[in-house]
């Protein structure tokens, strides 16, 4: 899979056909198909689109390219199609993208909005790498095992180097959904802000299942990241870690398990009932 996904990177501005990506694994194209999805979340051909987005806010964020010669640069023949791809993506407009990227400011779309048959709440902990300085994490719930456009509900979190720290998804939309985070973490040292790590986590494989008025469990560990994730496409906010940490209300300082006993689920919860993640990790 680290060949095809090499083959993948390498040639994502070029007509890539699945016999080729196939080749790169010396699979055929049906076991290759299988194989390939198992790992990733995705079909070959979802992932190849999600790196030319990637690629394309690379280019529009650190190059003057024009919008036109960024499309060309990423595989597309129509200006057309990738400003409406990447909008439907990124959650913002190539242009806007650059706007962002220029001026600053969060830049992160606003959750879709309803009507949903009924709203529920995902908490748990999440938790950092041995190692590391404290984190700033962006969590979201999505469609796809892919961090991108459109995000049912979010959060920024910070977590604490060295510990678990808890964390409550509310107004989560009934359904199943990926769980997914993005973060950077400082080092360790006198200057932690030297050595930031980017990190990445959740449930990117199996979705969690949310009932309304219900409180689903479920941990997120976040890790450094692979050449099996797929990119990062939502216009997410600069994640800066803080200096010090403050423990958000309710939530122990030394927590370990997520929601695993009665006060913590009371805290985590309120009023809604604790049902388990599904399916089980």
């Amino acid at each position: 899979m680290e060949r095809a996904i090499a083959c993948i990177r390498e040639h994502y501005g070029e007509p890539l056909a699945l016999a080729r990506i196939a080749e790169s694994a010396l699979l055929s194209r049906f076991y290759f198909t299988r194989l390939f999805k198992e790992e990733t979340g995705l079909t070959p051909g979802r992932f190849l689109a999600a790196v030319r987005i990637h690629e394309a806010k690379r280019l529009i964020e650190q190059t003057s390219m024009s919008i036109a010669e960024v499309s060309r640069a990423v595989g597309y023949n129509s200006l057309g199609s990738f400003t409406n791809y990447f909008t439907a993506s990124v959650g913002v407009s190539p242009g806007r993208f650059r706007r962002l990227a220029r001026d600053g400011g969060d830049g992160l779309p606003a959750p879709v909005p309803g009507p949903w048959p009924g709203l529920g709440a995902v908490g748990g902990t999440i938790s950092l790498p041995e190692g590391l300085g404290n984190a700033r994490v962006f969590l979201g719930a999505f469609a796809t095992p892919v961090v991108q456009h459109p995000c049912v509900a979010s959060a920024v979190l910070d977590v604490p180097s060295g510990r678990p720290c808890c964390y409550s998804l509310r107004n989560v939309p009934e359904g199943s959904w990926y769980l997914l985070a993005v973060a950077v973490a400082d080092g360790l040292g006198p200057d932690p802000t030297a050595h930031r790590t980017p990190l990445v986590g959740g449930r990117g494989v199996l979705p969690v299942t949310v009932t309304a008025d219900g409180a689903t469990s479920a941990a997120v560990r976040l890790r450094p990241s692979r050449p099996t994730d797929p990119p990062v496409l939502l216009a997410v906010p600069e994640l800066v870690p803080p200096l010090t940490f403050v423990p958000p209300p309710g939530c122990p300082s030394t927590a370990a398990t997520p929601l695993d006993g009665t006060d913590d689920r009371r805290r985590a919860a309120g009023h809604l009932r604790l049902v388990s993640a599904a399916p089980a990790p």
